[in-house]
């Protein structure tokens, strides 16, 4: 049996839940209140509040309902027992520092009853009663697609991520990851390159950032994009926070492409959820003994769409689109579409290279040139941003 999804708006007709389409909407304090009261009560779960509410069109009705009401549509009487006394006194005091906190952080909060809430997101099966936002969503982001990846990615993967990210960005799409170190940083970071759109999820509460080197990447993720959470002001990054945000990930998004995982990584995770949602999962190939394509190469054995670059991932999701939004998205203009005409040493040294690391002796031997020639063009090619150095002399394609 298929279960409930929320793709309808459950019919709130208070002010304080009916806004414009796009995000920097204020819930009332009372509002919210409700919300954070009845997921405090015991026994109350997300998917006890997203029943009950979708039962009686808002959390005030469902906290005002007698017990006889709560038995009448659905509850126990232990839970209709436990809606009437409320939550506890640590529960209200915790609720009332979280009202604080809002205010305080000026963080937005979106309940699942909001009109500017992710309708995508809404159509999953378990989408989070209320997310809390800073940055803004706008109506661009109903053509988002999610890159994750290895915290330990490759220096290959990073490059091949920060590349697709880039593209997909520029040709009108979103990218949405979750500011995590490695793969993740680098699809959020290419959309900010190419001044396009990115959303991150956090798996801790929005008035922190994890990992905290990453300070200066989420606000600039706020300028251009959006930070959310689901889960309480001040939470700190628990790991089983983890796995259920990659459910959000997976349902903001038309499809997830993962670019390198490792077995068992979280990123799998991700990606099953995603064909759970019905969504698409695509997967860079990579070299068979690199743990960190390992993962990567088993989903393209269980039918992931297989891409290579950002047109890829075009071509799949817009057949889907509705009109409108087909009219937004652009086709995908590469990196490489936009770069200036190389010179003989120059383009002999770059085509030497490639997203695996090479050392200025490998590039000796595969160009037959001189060392004062191969360093001459590795200097212009990263003055001219064709190439990167990594530590220890050796070079990568950009």
């Amino acid at each position: 049996m298929r279960r409930q999804s929320f793709s309808q708006p459950v019919g709130v007709n208070s002010s304080a839940e009916v806004a414009g389409s796009s995000s920097r909407h204020s819930m009332t304090r009372s509002v919210l209140e409700s919300w954070l009261r009845l997921r405090a009560i015991e026994g109350v779960g997300d998917l006890t509040v997203l029943r009950l509410v979708c039962a009686w069109h808002s959390p005030e009705a469902v906290l005002r309902a007698s017990r006889d009401e709560l038995i009448q549509n659905g509850c126990s009487s232990q839970l209709a027992d436990a809606i009437r006394r409320g939550p506890d006194s640590p529960a209200c005091r915790n609720i009332e520092r979280e009202l604080k906190a809002v205010e305080r952080e000026r963080v937005e909060v979106l309940s699942l009853l909001d009109p500017a809430y992710p309708a995508r997101l809404k159509m999953i099966t378990d989408p989070p009663p209320l997310l809390y936002v800073t940055g803004t969503l706008t109506d661009q982001d109903a053509l988002a697609v999610a890159i994750v990846g290895a915290r330990r990615a490759t220096a290959a993967g990073c490059t091949m991520t920060e590349e697709l990210s880039h593209d997909l960005a520029g040709a009108g799409m979103t990218v949405v990851s979750g500011l995590a170190r490695g793969v993740d940083a680098a699809a959020h970071r290419g959309a900010l390159a190419a001044q396009g759109r990115t959303i991150a999820v956090l798996g801790c509460g929005i008035d922190r950032t994890y990992p905290p080197e990453h300070e200066r990447l989420r606000r600039q993720i706020e300028e251009r994009g959006a930070i959310l959470s689901e889960v309480s002001m001040g939470a700190p990054p628990h790991s089983h926070h983890f796995p259920r945000r990659n459910r959000i990930i997976s349902g903001l998004s038309l499809g997830v492409i993962v670019t390198e995982a490792a077995i068992g990584s979280g990123s799998l995770i991700t990606a099953r959820l995603a064909a759970e949602q019905g969504r698409e999962v695509f997967a860079v190939p990579g070299f068979v003994k690199e743990d960190t394509s390992r993962g990567t190469n088993a989903l393209l054995k269980e039918g992931a769409a297989l891409i290579e670059r950002a047109q890829d991932v075009i071509d799949v999701v817009l057949p889907q689109l509705e009109p409108g939004l087909r009219l937004r998205l652009q086709p995908s203009r590469e990196k490489g579409e936009q770069r200036d005409h190389l010179g003989g040493a120059e383009q002999r040294v770059y085509d030497a290279l490639s997203y695996d690391p090479r050392t200025v002796d490998d590039m000796i031997i595969s160009t037959g040139l001189s060392v004062s020639v191969v360093m001459a063009s590795l200097l212009s090619l990263e003055l001219r941003r064709r190439v990167k150095q990594l530590p220890g002399q050796r070079y990568i394609q950009k």
